[in-house]
């Protein structure tokens, strides 16, 4: 627990710098578990939906010391980050009050434009390598910016994996199906799909003038972001601009980038962004502290106990699934996916940039930054919100 904490504290950077961080304290100094286990293990996150960060660390904590001590991990990890955001979201209010936080921020909108097409373009030259591929992604960005609801997400994302993984796949030996589904507890899965649908009816017939109304349908709109976010908060974060922003109304853009920026630059989990938006949302709706502070509850759980729920379940029988060609061939058509939900996000996020071209040359200088130097994220933002200060 000592490690983790220092771990939480000290991990900048995202998933990729995450992981460097990991096999050094923890497989090359500590000794928790081998190389070959941690790199397992990432490829076993990239194959599920959910932050991959926290997967890694809550399994490596499984591999330690089984459940109780992966849910200690977990919570440990998580706490620190969501708790500053949950305060940066009750604070978010009589901070913007002020007469120039507006201008302040002002350059974060296009700075993030060009975070998400920088992460566009990556997943795009790693993902989009076939026909069936690009016409996935082109495909999903028509269909969500043409139906413009959030329930398109998961259908799409299922329409995905089961085109790829049909088309791509090569007949399979039926024994060693039948050896992967008879590790399977029926139960768990019943639990995971049950947990969606009984949040998902409670918050359609809930009178909507309850108070519980909202936090039950956030929980909801969280726990199904959850299971349908593969590639991490790179993914995440255009898909929830999308839903809360763009289609719902849940927040504001300035309060939703800025909410964003502060994020990227504190260590820890990126997921732990969607702490600062229940909160938000719940204050935008006139909820108390109190009733904040539900909402970031509300965020961080529903966000993350798919994810949680997945690696716990699946690293039992982790030899057996990796052996399942179909399975794997059904991420890439998920990807594909996602990378057509980005461009989506791309053009949602640039709408109110309007015919601003100082905005656009911003967004190009973003991208090119991170394109082509070592500059990381965290120090563009905070560049930004510095050049926003002083201008």
């Amino acid at each position: 627990m000592r490690d983790v904490l220092i771990y939480t504290f000290t991990a900048f950077g995202g998933p990729q710098a995450h992981l460097s961080v990991l096999l050094r304290e923890f497989v090359h100094k500590r000794k928790y578990i081998t190389e070959e286990e941690l790199m397992e293990l990432n490829a076993l996150t990239q194959m599920l939906p959910g932050p991959s960060s926290t997967q890694v660390v809550v399994g490596i904590g499984y591999k330690v010391g089984k459940v109780p001590l992966a849910v200690m991990t977990f919570l440990v990890w998580i706490f620190p980050s969501a708790a500053i955001m949950c305060a940066a979201g009750i604070g978010y209010k009589s901070l913007s009050a002020g007469a120039h936080f507006t201008d302040i921020i002002r350059f974060i909108q296009p700075i993030a434009v060009g975070i998400v097409a920088y992460a566009t373009y990556s997943f795009a030259n790693r993902f989009l390598t076939s026909k069936l591929s690009i016409m996935l992604a082109v495909g999903s960005a028509i269909v969500t910016l043409i139906l413009r609801t959030p329930y398109a997400f998961p259908l799409l994302i299922l329409l995905g994996g089961i085109m790829s993984s049909a088309l791509e796949t090569r007949p399979q030996e039926d024994e060693l199906r039948q050896k992967l589904f008879s590790n399977v507890n029926p139960n768990k899965i019943s639990y995971f799909i049950g947990v969606l649908l009984f949040f998902a009816v409670l918050g359609t017939i809930i009178n909507r003038t309850s108070p519980f109304s909202l936090p039950v349908r956030l929980f909801e709109n969280f726990y199904r972001n959850g299971i349908m976010t593969f590639g991490g908060a790179q993914v995440l974060v255009p898909l929830m601009y999308t839903e809360f922003v763009a289609l719902k109304h849940y927040l504001a853009n300035t309060e939703f980038l800025a909410g964003y920026a502060i994020q990227q630059a504190l260590p820890g989990p990126t997921f732990a962004f969607t702490s600062f938006v229940g909160s938000v949302t719940m204050a935008n709706q006139g909820y108390t502290i109190a009733g904040q502070i539900l909402g970031a509850l509300v965020a961080v759980i529903g966000i993350n106990m798919p994810g949680l729920i997945l690696i716990l379940f699946i690293v039992p029988f982790w030899e057996d699934l990796k052996k399942i060609t179909r399975i794997r061939n059904s991420l890439s058509g998920i990807n594909a996916v996602a990378v057509g939900f980005m461009f989506t996000a791309i053009f949602l996020l640039a709408k109110p940039m309007g015919l601003n071209w100082v905005s656009y040359l911003i967004v190009v200088l973003t991208f090119v930054l991170l394109k082509f130097t070592p500059v990381k994220t965290p120090l563009i933002i905070i560049a930004g919100v510095l050049i926003g200060w002083f201008l």
